[in-house]
């Protein structure tokens, strides 16, 4: 008799199971339906016509945010299928970004790191595009934005160290995306001022109290390819898994009397750096506006 109750158990869980995978296909059918009736000629894109439709979504965002628009264009190609996968052409989710509890939208069930997964639908491809910024607005991402704008290496880097995808040559995927398809010409420099604005916004954005600690990523300085390489006008990739978490790794905070200004500084980050408010800094080196210089000594202790 005792031998029969696992049996039972696990024909219920079996049961259970299958009635869920009914319920999620029912669940994808209707947004299939939805979508086809929405748009009932979709067109197939091709990797140049993708980057064609949707660069200026891309540097509005960039814009507005300060994500480099060759990041969010090769990572739109790399999760999309260039706009061609399923997400996409159903669920609009060019970015493979899933439920979360915060996530109070419709969802498009899919195996992924395990069987039906699932994934946020969104009323049409600029919605993906928004939410995919306002995703990376999360703590966990909050050191990329003290990169500049046009530096897409190191935020492709930041990005895997940041736990965004598990695929250990993520990095590499989207630099090769970019420079095959040269995004970075879509990208733009940015002043000293802009850089202190828009980090001030962001930040304020992520949490008015970002912890003093940080993660650990050191920049490297390694200029742009500007070689034009000739290549077919589509790209067939396989899709990155994102993950929803990661490990992270804080640096000590040690306060000395001065610091020399190095490139990349900006009081935002010497202020959290050495735990000093940026209304301090401005007091004890007599700066009137936010602009500092590289090779400038500040003193950071009363």
């Amino acid at each position: 008799m005792n031998n029969r109750i696992p049996a039972l158990a696990l024909i219920a869980l079996a049961f259970f199971s299958a009635c869920k995978s009914r319920q999620y296909s029912r669940n994808n059918k209707q947004i299939e339906k939805a979508a086809n009736k929405a748009n009932p000629n979709p067109k197939s894109f091709t990797t140049l016509n993708y980057i064609e439709t949707f660069k200026a979504i891309a540097i509005e965002e960039m814009n507005k945010y300060g994500i480099p628009a060759s990041i969010t264009l090769a990572q739109g190609i790399l999760e999309s299928g260039s706009g061609n996968s399923s997400l996409a052409k159903y669920a609009n989710n060019h970015f493979g970004i899933k439920c979360t509890s915060d996530w109070k939208g419709k969802g498009y069930f899919k195996d992924d790191d395990k069987a039906d997964d699932c994934f946020r639908v969104y009323k049409d491809a600029r919605e993906s595009y928004k939410d995919h910024s306002e995703f990376l607005k999360r703590k966990r991402y909050s050191f990329l934005f003290e990169l500049d704008k046009n530096d897409y290496k190191n935020w492709a880097r930041g990005l895997k160290q940041a736990g965004y995808a598990t695929n250990p040559k993520y990095p590499d995927l989207l630099i090769g995306v970019i420079d095959r398809y040269q995004l970075y010409q879509y990208d733009q420099p940015e002043s000293e001022k802009d850089k202190i604005k828009r980090e001030d916004k962001i930040f304020s954005e992520i949490n008015a109290n970002i912890p003093n600690e940080k993660k650990k990523f050191t920049p490297v300085e390694t200029p742009p390819s500007k070689q034009i390489v000739k290549t077919p006008d589509t790209l067939r990739i396989s899709t990155p898994v994102v993950s929803d978490s990661t490990t992270d790794s804080t640096a000590p905070i040690f306060k000395p009397g001065s610091y020399t200004v190095k490139q990349g500084d900006t009081l935002y980050n010497i202020s959290k750096r050495f735990n000093v408010s940026i209304d301090d800094l401005k007091l004890l080196n007599n700066i009137s506006d936010s602009g500092i210089k590289i090779g400038q000594k500040l003193i950071l202790v009363k």
